[in-house]
């Protein structure tokens, strides 16, 4: 996901919010930092007003130029109509007036990629997730993952670096009314452990933070 925004409150408010949606996030606060990352977004989060030219600007180059198709939600302070026509005519997906919520951006957003027909992704080193599909493959080998599994996976890769009690993961992944005991996420851990080949003592990507719990690896 790439976020072209030049405001840092902003950037980081919705980068957070990203982040916390499972979504890998790509940062510019101009339109020329921009657009080398294109190649790399799934989508893009385009404020109107930049530094150097105007989103809209920067829309029109790419849909007429290698990016005919990336959804494109363009945020900005204009709100009226005929500035919506506007924006949606140079190309954009999708129009979202500031302020706005963090969780109908979310919606909008993954609007955006259902009808693009595009899949969530995350990746992790050698490791991907697909969060759609519920599938994961280590360089390239897929892993057998249980339902449950892939659940407590991709909840700590999707927050890497944050450590999290065996009772947080319980009510995270489980739910509120599972009737099991910690040591149910202990055998999960241990059961991907093996799946994902690591070494207990020099863990790739789930740690064992003594005392507390667990956490994927910042930077795995």
């Amino acid at each position: 996901m790439l976020l072209v925004e030049d405001e840092p409150a902003v950037r980081l408010g919705v980068r957070l919010a990203l982040e916390r949606a499972g979504h890998r996030v790509l940062e510019a606060p101009t339109a020329g930092e921009a657009w080398p990352l294109l190649k790399e977004a799934e989508a893009v989060i385009l404020d109107w007003v930049l530094p150097d030219e105007p989103g809209t600007r920067l829309l029109e180059r790419m849909r007429q130029g290698p990016y005919p198709t990336l959804p494109v939600l363009m945020l900005t302070a204009r709100g009226e109509v005929r500035d919506r026509v506007e924006g949606l005519s140079r190309g954009a997906d999708d129009y979202l007036a500031k302020p706005f919520a963090t969780e109908e951006l979310l919606a909008r957003l993954e609007a955006l990629l259902r009808r693009a027909g595009r899949r969530r992704l995350l990746k992790r080193g050698p490791l991907l997730l697909d969060l759609e599909r519920r599938e994961a493959t280590l360089e390239g080998r897929p892993l057998p993952l249980s339902r449950r599994e892939f659940a407590l996976l991709a909840f700590l890769a999707e927050r890497p670096g944050r450590v999290y009690t065996r009772e947080e993961l319980l009510e995270a992944v489980w739910g509120q009314d599972y009737l099991g005991t910690p040591r149910t996420v202990d055998q999960h851990i241990l059961q991907l452990r093996e799946k994902l080949r690591e070494d207990p003592r020099a863990p790739r990507f789930l740690e064992t933070v003594r005392g507390v719990g667990y956490r994927f690896r910042e930077g795995a």
